[in-house]
């Protein structure tokens, strides 16, 4: 979902729990709003932990250079 995602669900479920005075029968969306908002904090949780892992990976190039004073093929 990443770092994007979970801020529209933040802001998406913000304005569901807070502007939105419709009613709608057998929803409330109060409690949309809240879920989407606590479901946006963990997507941005979540992307945040994992963006940290990927930058703390490293890379290693591996150059293999024979000589050919040790090659056994001549």
């Amino acid at each position: 979902m990443g770092i994007g995602g979970g801020i529209f669900l933040i802001v998406v479920g913000a304005i569901l729990a807070f502007a939105v005075t419709a009613e709608v029968p057998y929803v409330d969306l109060t409690t949309i709003g809240y879920i989407c908002m606590v479901a946006g904090a963990v997507a941005l949780v979540i992307a945040l932990i994992v963006n940290k892992q990927r930058s703390n990976t490293k890379h290693t190039y591996v150059e293999r250079r024979d000589d050919p004073r040790h090659d056994t093929r001549y």
